[in-house]
């Protein structure tokens, strides 16, 4: 079970109708919310850009999930209660027991595996999973800019 949450939609100019098709949902349900930016900047920009416009709000704990369903959203409840156990951010890590990728080539999950430990060690940090786009935030953290939004 979620707890009471909005769903703010990055969109991207993106050409499926992504951006109408949520303008929509919202008008029949406000906790919908549409973030459209014009002309494809990327992921990393749109994610910078949604998680600087949901900072700057009265929210307590953010958490980004792709919109493809390649993350369980079962997992948010477990992840929002690290939040509330004082952890800063939660990462659903595709490198830990239980985790994993389906329908990824060999190439594909070795090139993953090598890109997020190279990454992990040119940042000096202790995660398995860098580039992972499923995590838990503190805003706090967020808003004091040790996590750059």
């Amino acid at each position: 079970m979620l707890p009471q949450a909005d769903v703010f939609i990055v969109d991207d100019d993106s050409p499926d109708g992504t951006g109408a098709r949520v303008a929509e949902w919202a008008t029949r349900d406000p906790s919908f919310r549409l973030l459209s930016r014009r002309g494809s900047k990327g992921y990393a920009e749109a994610s910078r850009e949604g998680l600087e416009v949901i900072a700057g709000q009265d929210y307590d704990a953010i958490v980004t999930i792709d919109c493809d369903l390649s993350h369980d959203p079962g997992e948010i409840p477990h992840m929002l209660q690290r939040i509330r156990e004082g952890a800063d951010v939660v990462i659903g890590s595709r490198y830990v027991r239980g985790g994993g990728v389906e329908d990824w080539s060999v190439f594909r999950r070795l090139l993953s595996r090598w890109g997020n430990r190279y990454t992990a060690f040119m940042l000096g940090v202790r995660v398995r999973d860098c580039t992972s786009g499923f995590r838990a935030y503190q805003v706090d953290v967020i808003r004091s800019g040790v996590i750059g939004a």
